[in-house]
């Protein structure tokens, strides 16, 4: 009997579920056909792959080394039929791209209208996560570009970035807060008797905002936590809450007010990220210069190391 593609999509989907019952559900068979099937696939292979006497079913060790090849030959199947079905002119396509959340406010939109504008057969499917979540999807194939931060040490092997331009962040206010106090740069350390609000700390902006606010001793008073970047708008458009965001975001916005902070925080490298040994698809390849073609369109500053204060990341 010959190995095929179900035997490891099979093994995978009970290493995932843990559970022959849930993996049946999940694959659309009946658990004794998932069972049959696992069972054929030691015989293959000669070695027992799963682990039945608990609970719950976990790879052998034998298991988890073939699981994870298992895993990666999928992978590279998926990745070899994306580049058959790859139409170069880009009269269809699809095309899978990450974004961290502050993204979203200002750089996702423009580039979806410029692809769909410029090559509309092409599926772009946008997925809002961490930097971390970003990158791991890469490696599994999941994404085929990101949007997120570079830097020394910044990211996981495998992981390849192109950077976009440098990210600058500043003290933002609306129109219920008085100008003329918001003219002169605050310095940092008079945050500490100024309400503000800010992202959640789920946010690797917000760490990056505490992390320069605890350099200079600085804890100010924390009103309001928000889980998006357009709940803060809203609450800094109508409230004297102050809040900090990328000046991208507050340029794009002409009821805020941009004021500059002293010492300012760190700027951060934007980077296009890909898998290093990834094929690169027309539609990826497409994007990646309607980005660089966006970036200085709008005259963003050049990528850089880092900025005042420390090194981006």
């Amino acid at each position: 009997m010959a190995l095929e593609l179900r035997h490891l999509r099979y093994l995978l989907a009970v290493a995932e579920h843990g559970n022959f019952t849930r993996a049946a559900e999940d694959l659309h068979i009946s658990q004794p056909t998932l069972s049959q099937q696992i069972k054929q696939l030691e015989r293959m292979v000669g070695v027992q792959l799963l682990d039945r006497t608990g609970r719950t079913v976990r790879p052998t060790d034998a298991g988890l080394v073939y699981v994870e090849h298992a895993r990666r030959a999928l992978r590279d199947l998926a990745a070899a039929e994306r580049a058959v079905h790859d139409v170069q002119d880009l009269s269809r396509g699809d095309l899978r791209v990450g974004v961290t959340p502050t993204f979203t406010a200002y750089l996702v939109g423009p580039l979806a209208a410029a692809l769909h504008d410029a090559h509309p057969g092409v599926t772009l499917t946008v997925r809002e996560t961490t930097q971390d979540g970003i990158e791991a999807a890469l490696l599994a194939d999941d994404l085929d570009l990101g949007i997120a931060f570079t830097g020394p040490g910044a990211h996981l092997p495998g992981i390849g970035a192109s950077p976009l331009f440098t990210e600058t962040l500043g003290l933002v206010t609306g129109p219920h807060t008085t100008a003329a106090a918001d003219r002169a740069p605050v310095p940092v350390r008079s945050l500490n008797d100024r309400h503000l609000a800010l992202l959640s700390r789920d946010f690797a902006t917000r760490g990056h905002i505490d992390a320069h606010f605890g350099r200079h001793g600085v804890h100010p008073p924390i009103a309001v936590e928000a889980d998006s970047v357009q709940a803060l708008i809203e609450i800094v458009r109508r409230t004297p809450l102050a809040t900090v965001l990328p000046d991208a975001i507050t340029d794009g916005h002409p009821h805020l007010t941009r004021v500059p902070l002293d010492p300012p925080l760190p700027t951060r490298t934007v980077a296009l990220l890909a898998r290093a040994d990834a094929y690169c698809s027309a539609a990826a390849r497409a994007f990646t210069r309607l980005a660089h073609d966006h970036v200085a369109a709008r005259a963003y500053a050049p990528a850089g190391p880092g900025g005042p204060g420390g090194p981006a990341h």
